[in-house]
């Protein structure tokens, strides 16, 4: 390889490692953010017996039942599963971009959906168990609606895969997969979604404010979280790990699940009730996926300008 191959190599391996530092930092920044509206989501979506409020309502009974700092449980394990997820993810996307795009106008809608299912598949084989951990340390010390459900009691991260993999076994840390993998549709969209209208926004070199940025991601992530809830609730309740399943194995045996589990709460709460939480969950993920975006296009940007490199930052 040449001299000057190596060099491009090098570049655009530095850039796409560049997209997911600051996709990550983006994120986490977000998340920081906002997290109290993820605790409700949380709660509405596990606790069945929760009655269905008003975001602030919920935000104000859990605050007056646990205390204030109960709106923030499980923050380090969730921002440290946070941070790792969308680091693998813009990593993996910008790859794929990188090494399928000849030029910056062969990106369409189409590329960007399927880089986006490869880049979630990615994603959720490497950091379910990260995943399935935060979301039981986020409901520990919770003050549960439904009796059935029974607290856990993990000193920590580290102390929550030892007791997982200890009582319940090694797969356990892969609860919840099969939705995951099928959820992969929700960063796909969002990113299709994104990438299209920016692309539309930045036509003929025209610069995109950091207001318009926000307001793309918004709309992004407010279609493809509202088109993919119902599976999110399902894999919440599956990580959580307290859902008595039919006992059958392997993919059938979690198809089977999660039919059981969407079908289960029709009975219970009526179609509806599939989106129990749906209004949090908007409030959180919206904001957090438009502010994340922002971050993300600032830093990677600055990064760039300070490195010489601005230039490829057009895409």
């Amino acid at each position: 390889m040449s001299d000057n191959g190596g060099l491009a190599v090098g570049l655009l391996s530095y850039e796409t490692l560049v997209h997911a530092v600051a996709g990550a930092m983006g994120s986490v920044t977000a998340m920081s953010v906002f997290f109290p509206l993820d605790t409700a989501k949380s709660r509405l979506q596990v606790d069945e017996k929760r009655k269905s409020k008003s975001t602030p309502v919920i935000l104000a009974e859990i605050a007056k039942e646990e205390g204030f700092l109960s709106l923030y449980r499980g923050w380090f394990p969730v921002i440290s599963s946070l941070c790792c997820s969308n680091f693998v993810y813009f990593y993996t996307f910008n790859s794929l971009k990188r090494l399928t795009t000849s030029g910056p106008s062969t990106s369409r809608p189409g590329k960007d959906l399927l880089m986006g299912i490869v880049s979630g598949m990615v994603n959720v084989i490497l950091t379910t168990p990260m995943w399935v951990v935060n979301t039981r340390l986020k409901l520990q010390g919770v003050k549960f609606r439904n009796e059935d459900l029974h607290q856990t009691h993990y000193r920590g991260i580290f102390d929550a895969f030892s007791q997982i993999i200890a009582n319940e076994g090694v797969g356990t840390l892969w609860n919840g997969t099969l939705p995951s993998l099928i959820l992969v549709l929700n960063p796909a969209v969002q990113f299709m979604i994104y990438e299209a209208m920016k692309r539309k926004a930045g036509r003929g070199g025209r610069k995109i404010s950091s207001a318009k940025i926000f307001l793309i991601g918004a709309i992004a992530k407010a279609i493809a979280t509202t088109a993919t809830y119902p599976l999110q609730t399902v894999q919440a309740i599956l990580r959580f790990g307290q859902y008595q399943s039919d006992g059958k194995g392997g993919v059938m045996g979690s198809l089977s699940n999660i039919l059981l589990l969407l079908m289960d709460r029709i009975k219970k709460h009526g179609a509806l009730g599939l989106y129990k939480g749906l209004e949090a969950k908007l409030l959180q993920t919206v904001l957090t996926a438009a502010l994340m975006f922002v971050v993300y296009e600032k830093i990677a940007a600055v990064t760039f300008k300070v490195m010489g490199l601005n230039k490829k930052m057009k895409h």
